[in-house]
């Protein structure tokens, strides 16, 4: 006899989920962090030298890094991504009609790792010198 297993389908957003109040704005902020967290490893900076480039120090950058995030508002977290070379675009639309709350929707772009080509010598030659 099978055992019946009990769960709960997510909405999608894990803080609604887990019934926080602010459940909207905590995964927008959490997106966000995602992002710029992708951008400093990408561009390889210690959390020293992001530390520097966003004008915090270290430990907020630790925070950022583990999802500590109470301590970040939307609109600095807007303002690092700007820093890091994003533009950021914000689309208000009316919420169907269906739905009880509105949404706020973070999305982010794909990082697309392009494929290293291997280099080819077209049109160069080696030229070897002989000792004499």
């Amino acid at each position: 006899m099978k055992k019946k297993i009990d769960y709960t389908i997510s909405s999608g957003n894990i803080f609604a989920d887990l019934g926080f109040p602010d459940s909207e704005e905590r995964l927008a902020k959490t997106n966000l962090a995602i992002q710029i967290n992708k951008l400093i490893k990408r561009k390889k900076l210690t959390q020293i030298q992001a530390a520097e480039l966003l004008g915090i120090d270290q430990p907020k950058i630790s925070a950022l890094s583990t999802g500590k995030l109470s301590g970040f508002s939307l609109e600095r977290l807007f303002r690092f991504l700007t820093i890091l070379g994003q533009d950021i675009t914000i689309n208000i639309t009316p919420k169907a009609r269906s739905k009880k709350i509105a949404n706020v929707i973070v999305s982010l772009p794909k990082f697309i790792k392009k494929p290293v080509a291997p280099r080819k010598n077209v049109g160069v030659k080696t030229i070897h010198a002989r000792k004499k």
